[in-house]
């Protein structure tokens, strides 16, 4: 590549999004520079004057353009218009456009299912292609400690976590591509096969077997001002963004686990942590609850229950300025709110920044064309039960793992678990496969023989 353009990356220390943002970048082989903000107050002062007053990080530029955080550099990659920036593509296409190729396998995620299963299936040589997505690496590269998961008494990042099972992934044989599936076509209803998975940047593979691992996305409320101050003071990753809003008071929504340990990191910085959360009761592991009531001993945070969010007030220029919250006695305030409840309380209350951790909805979009079976939420039905297929679908040759299928569990070891038990089932089908197409060869090689003979 000639003429190389500027590139430089904003980014933060145990910042997820910026992780993925230099994957992205790297996988590419681009080279940029980083500029880490973090105890830098000059160059996180510069970040903010160029990114157009946005406090987040990663910030990416292109030759002194605002390309914006991980959301719209995947955006633009989605796209196919992200090379052509980094200067890796003429004439806004690629040479290997429409260049179809067949797989035993293809894993949709590089969370910690689609890399377990990677594993599995690269030392039993099945050669698989793991699809990264957008959010490589799952919601692991965004949890700064995980404490955990079996192995690490003294616990281990996110990111080095999911490093480590890439590379062992990598070791094995598994390749992996950036990049998103739009759509995954079914095969032969008999027995599956090729299933054709079409990229959003119009590459097209087939593929004998196919492991949906893609995860889940962060859940938004769509309340007024959400859309404007996402990326102002607004966010869904409290380990990424905490630390832009030191010192002020800082309101996290949510009931479960990740809204408790959001909470009790969001301390290291802030003035007051409060937690809005529509019941009384949390949803959160107790040793999560019990460590968030020792930071309510401590005054360092306060817990607003059977209380939710209606509105975010503020500008783009200065941020989260206030919140409009609903409260009841009884619980869900919103809901009694809009059946004309004329007891619910509604009262504003000033934070500085706001932080949603109110679960995720699971990425299967691509898999509605296929005939596999989902909930009315869109997590994906798999048989389970005992014995081997637990991972199956109805669709011979799909199979699921982690949050695309887990709404109760959602724990790293169970989705680890279940990549494991989807590369063992795809392993026995395409032994199954591999039979049935060495059997059928051999029997049209005995219908010609006799043919000759007669």
């Amino acid at each position: 590549m000639t003429d190389s353009p500027r590139v430089e990356v904003y980014t933060k220390e145990n910042c997820g999004y910026c992780e993925k943002a230099k994957d992205l970048l790297d996988e590419k082989g681009v080279e940029y520079e980083t500029i880490n903000v973090t105890g830098d107050e000059d160059a996180f002062e510069e970040m903010v004057e160029r990114a157009d007053g946005r406090q987040t990080a990663p910030e990416v530029f292109i030759d002194d353009e605002l390309i914006g955080g991980w959301d719209e550099t995947s955006a633009l990659d989605q796209e196919g218009k992200l090379d052509e920036k980094l200067g890796l593509v003429t004439d806004g296409g690629s040479d290997d456009e429409d260049v179809e190729e067949h797989r035993k396998m293809i894993v949709a995620g590089t969370g910690i299912a689609g890399l377990t299963a990677a594993i599995y299936a690269a030392r039993s040589n099945n050669d698989p292609l793991v699809i990264e997505g957008d959010e490589p690496g799952g919601q692991l590269t965004l949890t700064t400690d995980v404490e955990n998961y079996p192995g690490f008494p003294e616990g281990i990042s996110g990111p080095d976590l999911i490093n480590n099972m890439k590379e062992q992934a990598t070791k094995f044989g598994t390749d992996t591509k950036n990049g998103i599936i739009e759509d995954v076509v079914a095969g032969d209803p008999e027995n599956g096969t090729p299933h054709r998975v079409e990229m959003s940047n119009g590459d097209v593979y087939t593929a004998d077997s196919v492991i949906a691992a893609s995860g889940a996305s962060a859940r938004t409320l769509g309340v007024p001002g959400e859309d404007e101050m996402m990326g102002y003071g607004l966010s869904t990753c409290a380990t990424c963004d905490g630390a832009f809003f030191r010192d002020e008071d800082m309101l996290v929504v949510g009931g479960g686990d990740a809204a408790m340990e959001e909470a009790n990191f969001l301390t290291k910085f802030a003035d007051t942590v409060y937690i809005a959360h529509r019941r009384e009761e949390f949803r959160a592991e107790d040793i999560w609850i019990d460590r968030v009531m020792d930071k309510v001993d401590e005054g360092e945070i306060e817990i607003l229950k059977n209380t939710e969010l209606t509105e975010i007030h503020g500008s783009q220029e200065g941020g989260v300025d206030h919140v409009t919250l609903v409260s009841h006695p009884d619980g869900h305030p919103k809901e009694k709110l809009d059946a004309g409840d004329d007891t619910v309380e509604a009262y504003e209350m000033d934070v500085g920044a706001v932080f949603y951790a109110i679960g995720h909805t699971p990425n299967t979009e691509y898999l509605e064309g296929t005939g596999a079976e989902m909930d009315a939420d869109g997590y994906l039905k798999t048989e389970g039960g005992f014995g081997g297929g637990q991972t199956k679908t109805g669709v011979p040759g799909i199979y699921g793992a982690g949050d695309v299928v887990d709404y109760h569990y959602q724990q790293a070891v169970t989705a680890a678990g279940m990549g494991c038990k989807a590369a063992l089932d795809a392993d026995e089908f395409l032994e199954d496969l591999e039979r049935a197409r060495t059997k059928a060869d051999a029997d049209a090689d005995a219908d010609a023989t006799a043919r000759a003979d007669d």
